[in-house]
């Protein structure tokens, strides 16, 4: 991996048409961590993660990846830096082997042959899905699929990674695996970040918390602190996860984020009042 990144936004701005700002004006920095974007569709959070790999370029303000500008920085250059892997993983996909597909960013990189394979090799297992290695990937469900173009970024080894909608499709075994992959990640001082409507999710693998809401960060804070505020979500559109509900209902103290959390509030309260 070369090195940590930090990203800085600063007064953010984006139109796709003149006059209609889908971004505006937001102010951030992102550190190595977890960090998950929540809003409704039509936020901007798609925008906003383009801009950080240097798809989209700002129309105002800027985005600063270790001190470079993204304006002035080509895409494949940003690519050794942010790892994007898109809500539609035919959108990513275009090769006719999976092993091909998921060699090919590294190699991109300039890597050789044999490196290239090692690390395609350990990102398709890291996702699961080693022994489909000779596989057309759209012989393959939408889940694996979209592991396939996860491993695709893994191999790239980039300090930066971002999941746009990680989870659609996927069953609990592929949710628990992607989770674990962001726990990786975040565990090696990398900064992933996610776009989701999984707030289940989001509750139980991210440290930070952004809520978007009509090009600009509405809320900024941990997991524990936005699921806390129920009218805050209200206004973006959202709800905490159910097991968060309840415990609010419940009148739990500082309302739990997983299920796991919830019984050990539950038995703790129990336990007093025996």
């Amino acid at each position: 991996m070369s090195g940590l990144a930090e990203i800085i936004v600063r007064d953010l701005r984006f139109h796709y048409t003149p006059g209609v700002e889908v971004l505006r004006g937001i102010d951030l920095t992102l550190t190595p961590g977890s960090v998950a974007i929540i809003g409704q569709n039509g936020a901007g959070k798609s925008t906003f993660v383009r801009l950080l790999n240097g798809l989209l370029k700002p129309t105002g303000g800027e985005v600063l990846v270790d001190g470079v500008s993204t304006r002035s920085t080509t895409v494949a250059t940003m690519a050794r830096k942010v790892g994007l892997v898109f809500q539609n993983p035919s959108d990513q996909l275009f090769k006719s082997r999976v092993l091909d597909e998921v060699m090919f960013g590294p190699l991109n990189l300039g890597l050789s042959p044999e490196e290239a394979r090692r690390r395609a090799e350990q990102a398709l297992e890291r996702v699961g899905l080693t022994g489909v290695e000779q596989h057309n990937p759209y012989d393959l469900g939408l889940a694996e699929r979209k592991l396939v173009t996860i491993a695709g970024v893994l191999a790239m080894d980039t300090p930066v990674v971002i999941l746009d909608e990680p989870t659609i499709a996927q069953d609990v075994n592929g949710v628990r695996q992607i989770g674990e992959i962001v726990t990786w990640l975040q565990a090696q001082g990398r900064t992933v970040i996610t776009i989701t409507h999984d707030m289940d999710f989001v509750a139980r693998y991210f440290q930070r918390v952004l809520v978007f809401q009509d090009g600009q960060v509405l809320a900024d804070g941990t997991a524990q602190e936005i699921f806390a505020q129920p009218d805050l979500l209200r206004k973006a559109g959202l709800e905490p996860p159910p097991i968060t509900l309840l415990g609010q209902g419940l009148g739990l103290p500082d309302p739990p984020l997983t299920v796991e959390a919830f019984v050990a509030r539950v038995r703790a309260l129990q336990a007093r009042k025996s």
